[in-house]
């Protein structure tokens, strides 16, 4: 996933054209694929541990035609408003646009395979989808921009490339699920447990996001290609230690239907933290090597200033990542209200602090660390936690 941001280094890719991928990228990544993917894996999770496969084959074929009809209406949304969008955001060529619009539709389909796979616990096929994503981004979107000089466009044309790679896989190996003939399913519970799940990973996913977007609406283009090279390095650190909490989340929903106890959580908090802190370490001491060897010669001086203020916001994300994946797989939705009020909270605190990148990423930091003592409060207090 990584590598294609080396295109970055051609000729024809310039900072411009670099920071309208980054944004056009950042529209993908604030789809809720975290959230359906967690919605997904834990209705699969629950409906495997309960016995209740008919069911749950009737909740897939639901979500899959709501997926659609949400990538359908952002679809008439871009038709009627395209000029203005490709205007505010300096969108050269329009078809980057809607090679958007179906990066958006795979990026909602994605996940929910992904979460089939995860919920049964079939992590060997969870990743070889994910590395088709990352394997199908970089060998097109390469094609694209050094054989056909195609930039942003091409750049666009290898997400979307991967994220069907990955879609197709997952389709293949979850057959057995979503192929049988489904049952009625109560609506109402389904849905008590689908709405919080959702808010919650949305709030922490446009924690994880958003900032590229304002940054894209504040700045010039060049310093959001700069701000979006840095991003990328430090997000790594989210995709390193995220596997730990993706491993950990059916399980614990599996224990907690079946009332068995599980200190799994412990220990991936404290690989989490680990692996973080390391990874920091080395891109705060590695920083300049790494952008100059990423990136063209331009980018290391704004790009590795930025660097170890984006990397350090991650650690307290990475470790409010797990607790977040624990208090939800175990039904303690109590948490998602006050998550919901710390993303408006963060979403307008970037409209009003932004003199500089250094202040987006201090804004940034200190919802993370919010966000951290958030989570810790209600795992630590929470009855049910405790039993656990």
């Amino acid at each position: 996933m990584w590598m294609v941001h080396f295109l970055s280094k051609s000729t024809w890719v310039s900072a411009a054209e670099y920071g309208v991928f980054g944004t056009l990228l950042a529209v993908a990544m604030c789809v809720p694929t975290i959230p359906l993917q967690m919605v997904m894996a834990q209705q699969t999770a629950l409906g495997l541990a309960t016995r209740r496969e008919r069911e749950l084959a009737g909740t897939i074929r639901m979500l899959f035609l709501g997926t659609f009809l949400v990538a359908a209406a952002l679809a008439v949304v871009v038709f009627f408003f395209q000029g203005a969008i490709l205007q505010r955001w300096g969108i050269p060529n329009p078809a980057a646009l809607w090679l958007t619009v179906g990066v958006v539709l795979f990026s909602l389909w994605m996940p929910l395979f992904w979460g089939l796979l995860q919920g049964q616990q079939n992590f060997l096929w969870l990743g070889w989808a994910m590395m088709s994503t990352a394997v199908g981004r970089i060998s097109i979107a390469a094609i694209a921009v050094l054989v056909l000089h195609s930039a942003s466009t091409g750049m666009m044309v290898g997400v979307l490339m991967g994220l069907i790679l990955s879609t197709l896989i997952g389709f293949w190996k979850t057959s057995s699920l979503w192929r049988v003939a489904p049952l009625p399913f109560d609506w109402r519970t389904v849905l008590g447990q689908i709405i919080p799940l959702m808010l919650g990973f949305c709030a922490f996913q446009f924690l994880f996001t958003a900032d590229t977007l304002f940054v894209k609406a504040y700045f010039g283009a060049d310093e959001t290609g700069f701000y979006v090279c840095a991003g990328t390095l430090s997000r790594a650190l989210m995709w390193l230690v995220g596997p730990l909490a993706t491993v950990m989340f059916p399980r614990i929903v599996h224990s907690s239907a079946k009332a068995e106890k599980n200190n799994l959580m412990g220990l991936v908090l404290v690989g989490t933290a680990v692996l973080a802190i390391c990874g920091v370490a080395g891109l705060t001491v590695m920083g300049p090597f790494i952008v100059r060897f990423v990136a063209k010669p331009s980018y290391v001086q704004v790009a590795t200033s930025v660097l170890p203020w984006y990397a350090g916001a991650m650690v307290p994300l990475a470790l409010a990542n797990v607790l977040l994946n624990n208090l939800l797989a175990r039904s303690l939705f109590k948490i998602v209200p006050a998550l919901c009020v710390l993303a408006i909270a963060y979403g307008f605190a970037l409209t009003q602090f932004h003199d500089s990148l250094i202040a987006v990423l201090q804004t940034l930091g200190f919802f993370n660390l919010l966000l951290l003592a958030l989570c810790g409060w209600f795992t630590w207090t929470s009855p049910k936690q405790q039993a656990a």
